[in-house]
């Protein structure tokens, strides 16, 4: 049964980790390119929406703090096992990330929705104080750290796979 649940875990934390990987990357090449040439108006009327919609429990549960939760549980349940060191490099590029998206994106996030109603304010000001370059920076740097806690993680699964 503790094998079982390991794996089932260790399953967990890789398929969630891909997840938020995919969410960070949709963002790098699609959305923000996509607005980048739009006016300044659906630019912040449209990020607005998107940082609503996407802070759901659907989300935050499956995927960003999901991740974060299971890959801190697999390196608990394959503690002295092969794959323990895979597991604990992937949450710490993990962590890298929570702290990015705490300190960086999250902040102008939320300086873009409380600036107010895309009709009632100075559009150009609010777009600029979001600062694009510097979210978008940011956010690849999250790409990256996902995108190799992901990998970290299906080796890990390789190694656990191989040990049973």
């Amino acid at each position: 049964m503790t094998d079982t649940l390991a794996l089932a875990v260790l399953i967990a934390a890789t398929l969630t980790m891909g997840l938020v990987a995919g969410v960070f990357l949709l963002y790098a090449h699609t959305v923000m390119p996509g607005l980048r040439d739009t006016d300044d108006r659906t630019f912040v009327a449209a990020f607005q929406a998107l940082d609503r919609a996407i802070v759901n429990p659907l989300f935050m549960t499956t995927g960003f703090l999901g991740a974060l939760v299971f890959t801190a549980a697999a390196a608990v349940l394959h503690w002295d096992e092969d794959p323990f060191w895979w597991v604990v490099a992937a949450l710490l590029l993990y962590l890298v990330t929570v702290v990015v998206t705490g300190a960086v994106n999250v902040p102008r996030n939320d300086a873009l929705k409380a600036a107010g109603d895309p009709d009632e304010i100075d559009l150009a000001g609010a777009r600029a104080a979001f600062d694009e370059a510097t979210w978008s920076r940011w956010n690849l740097l999250r790409v990256l750290t996902t995108t190799l806690a992901f990998l970290l993680l299906c080796w890990a699964l390789v190694l656990a796979g191989s040990a049973r």
